[in-house]
């Protein structure tokens, strides 16, 4: 592989499943450093981390999953210098992490600039009733004229050129969306991959439905400031 990579895990609060992330993730031949950017929590992430002998940054405070992402690529050309992939990658995956070699082959190669997981049915219940993914769906197909099957999905790898035409990150949850419109509008290559991935659903509470309501907020924003 001509390029390292850097995979980059935003966590808040996810002492109970970094640890099983972290451990797919050292098995993963593809990936060459790690880090984890604490994004303000409370409990033991950075610990946990810190144990396993990664690369940590912290925010003092909760800055937000654009922020947090913005940190870990920049540590990762401190880490390994300007030319890298990056694959991101959610805290709370557990033992699927390693499923996730499969993202790198299209960008390592060249076929892609940007590769998405798609993610199979979840084994927990719960889950909302498709708002925000619809608004995010179809806001990408009108302005790039490409319909994603999972727009939200936040496992992608994707050449360093590729980030840096995004940049700014959308604000929030918004990221992924805002990803894949200023990647797509630079002309350049996304591919949707399947990988067997799991992790934590939000469920149906008070704090889910905030939670949604933020992601609508932020996922319209992004839409809406690249029209």
């Amino acid at each position: 592989m001509s390029a390292p990579v850097v995979a980059v895990v935003p966590a808040k609060d996810e002492q109970a499943r970094l640890g099983s992330t972290l451990d797919a993730l050292a098995g993963l031949d593809v990936v060459n450093r790690v880090v984890v950017v604490d994004d303000g929590s409370s409990d033991g992430t950075s610990t946990v981390a810190r144990y396993r002998g990664v690369a940590v940054r912290r925010h003092a405070r909760n800055r937000g999953k654009a922020a947090a992402m913005t940190t870990g690529a920049d540590a990762a050309a401190e880490l390994v210098g300007p030319d890298h992939l990056l694959l991101f990658v959610d805290a709370d995956l557990e033992a699927s992490a390693a499923a996730l070699g499969v993202l790198v082959g299209p960008v390592a190669s060249g076929e892609a600039d940007m590769s998405i997981a798609t993610l199979p049915p979840q084994r927990e219940s719960g889950g909302g009733h498709g708002f925000v993914v619809r608004l995010a769906r179809d806001g990408i197909t009108e302005r790039a004229g490409w319909a994603p099957a999972q727009p939200l999905s936040g496992m992608r790898c994707l050449s360093r050129a590729a980030y840096d035409v995004a940049q700014p990150l959308a604000r929030g949850w918004g990221v992924e969306v805002g990803l894949t419109l200023d990647v797509l509008a630079a002309g350049l290559t996304v591919v949707e991959v399947p990988c067997d991935l799991h992790h934590r659903v939000t469920g149906r509470d008070l704090r889910s439905q905030l939670h949604r309501a933020a992601q609508y907020r932020d996922v319209w924003l992004a839409l809406h400031r690249r029209r």
